[in-house]
């Protein structure tokens, strides 16, 4: 502003500019919401046909997916091959992996285990090792759904050894086919040839319970070094995925665009000295600014005997290590439990201690959030830090039996807090992103404009680097640096360009706006 005008001419200058401002925003928000106002007609003129809407879904751009166990996104087809290639048994009556010790190794079993390459020649045996390693006729299993699904890891687990190239390769490429931009993918990468590095050195040490002595004692038994084979692995992981999908090239895929972080994941269900050993790593590798480690999770059934056992204090150790890594990120398995999978009492406070003494920045599931002794408070109070949920439609179902109106994700939309749609463990679940909002959609009633919001909310709440394009999250009112950009639908002016250019997030969500309005010009 000009010092040496007027202080009325300086004013009425800066009303002007203001109203300036305003007149683009408005306007902006206007033809995004002609757009979308007409698409969401459409959406809703569509809703009673569920073949009609999953075509829309399809190619409805979606963000990101944040809660995505790569381990459990690989579908049984792929597993099956791969322990085919390695030359790997399988127990017959268990539909269980076994590793060999000699190629002939599977003939000493006598009859009761035959080389996994037999099920590629063998109809009946391919099929049951699908039904066996995944959610597809569970009912027919003799198991409930909590129980078949995580015993399915066990059993195709050796499958997965060695394999994290071709993993991350499939789990993006499914990924772009979804119309998704960015995954963030759980996974232990720590691994070498003789095991997991930080449950070795955890082993090593024990728990003696204390945080701070048993901390020294991980770093004085070279806790350092689990992350430096975890960083290798990953590069080389991604290496391999590259090549896979011939990235790089005239050919690549389109799972090349996908931009990947990762979760290291704490197996809660382990001993003490392991789940806090795992946590250092976790926290170590998300501290650094150049690593792909973006944050840490609790994995494993939260219903498990040392899951509940432990629960309480496994939230203390995580309150006791965040301070001395203040650049982590963490989100936390919180809530994924239903009356009757347990005691009445273990409902009413996995999702508040995730959020007030572990201070989580997202959690995934949170299903029994209205167990809480007291959860319109929780809710408020999750609403007022944004502490997104991460709602996981088909697994709620298939692994708690709860879906539709018993479900909290109405609840969760009404009092403000932050949720985005995620696919869990596609491959085990035998689903997908588009299906995964298809299910939102049917069973819980959203519309396309809601959908919109949770597709922005999976960018806005993602553990990427920069600031957001959005100034107001709630409104999604763009950040003044890009609002006549925004307006023109392309990046005209040099401030803007240098803001997409310096924030990883704000160029993600730039683009999904692009693709938004792309799929919205159909309608």
């Amino acid at each position: 502003m000009r010092k040496d005008l007027p202080l009325k001419d300086q004013l009425r200058r800066l009303v002007a500019a203001l109203l300036l401002v305003l007149s683009v925003a408005a306007t902006l928000r206007a033809q995004d919401s002609t757009a979308a106002e007409r698409t969401a007609r459409y959406f809703d003129s569509i809703r009673n046909s569920p073949p009609q809407l999953l075509a829309l879904l399809l190619k409805m751009p979606k963000g990101g997916d944040l809660h995505n166990h790569l381990s459990g996104a690989i579908y049984a087809e792929s597993y099956i091959q791969w322990a085919a290639d390695k030359g790997l048994c399988v127990n017959l009556t268990s539909m269980t992996l076994v590793v060999p010790d000699s190629p002939s190794a599977c003939d000493k079993f006598a009859g009761q285990a035959a080389p996994v390459n037999t099920a590629l020649t063998n109809p009946v045996l391919y099929r049951q090792l699908i039904d066996a390693w995944s959610m597809r006729n569970w009912e027919l299993s003799g198991q409930n759904g909590h129980d078949h699904f995580f015993d399915a890891f066990v059993k195709f687990g050796p499958a997965t050894y060695g394999q994290t190239g071709k993993m991350l390769a499939e789990g993006v490429s499914r990924a772009a086919r979804g119309h998704v931009l960015y995954v963030e993918f759980m996974l232990t990468p720590d691994i070498s040839p003789t095991g997991i590095i930080s449950t070795q050195i955890g082993d090593k040490v024990g728990w003696d319970g204390n945080f701070e002595s048993t901390l020294n004692k991980l770093k004085g038994a070279g806790i350092a070094e689990a992350a430096k084979v975890a960083i290798k692995n990953l590069i080389d992981a991604e290496t391999e995925k590259d090549r896979l999908l011939r990235c790089g090239t005239t050919q690549a895929d389109p799972g090349c665009a996908v931009t990947i972080r990762y979760i290291l994941q704490v197996a809660r269900g382990s001993d003490l000295s392991r789940v806090f050993a795992q946590m250092v790593t976790g926290f170590t590798l998300a501290n650094d600014p150049n690593s792909k480690v973006v944050a840490l999770n609790l994995v494993q059934a939260e219903d498990g005997v040392a899951s509940l056992q432990n629960y309480s204090l496994h939230m203390q150790m995580l309150q006791f290590l965040r301070p001395m890594y203040p650049q982590a990120h963490l989100t936390l398995h919180a809530g994924e439990l239903a009356p009757g999978m347990v005691r009445p009492e273990d409902l009413t406070f996995h999702v508040r201690e995730a959020v007030m003494t572990a201070k989580a920045e997202r959690i995934g599931h949170g299903v029994d959030i209205m167990h809480d002794h007291d959860p319109y408070d929780l809710l408020k109070e999750m609403a007022r830090r944004r502490v997104m949920v991460e709602i996981c439609p088909s697994s709620s179902d298939l692994i708690l039996g709860v879906r539709g109106s018993h479900h909290p994700l109405s609840t969760y939309l009404q009092y403000d807090v932050p949720v985005a749609l995620a696919t869990d463990d596609e491959g085990v679940a035998r689903s997908e992103i588009s299906r995964e909002f298809l299910k939102a959609a049917q069973d819980h009633g959203l519309g396309y404009l809601q959908l919109k919001t949770l597709a922005r909310n999976s960018l806005q709440y993602a553990f990427i680097s920069g600031a957001s394009l959005w100034s107001n999250s709630r409104k999604f009112t763009p950040a003044p640096e890009c609002t006549q950009d925004l307006k023109a639908a392309k990046v005209t002016t040099p401030r803007c360009q240098q803001f997409l250019g310096g924030s990883e997030k704000a160029k993600l969500q730039w683009k999904l706006e692009e693709e938004l309005r792309t799929f919205e010009k159909q309608y």
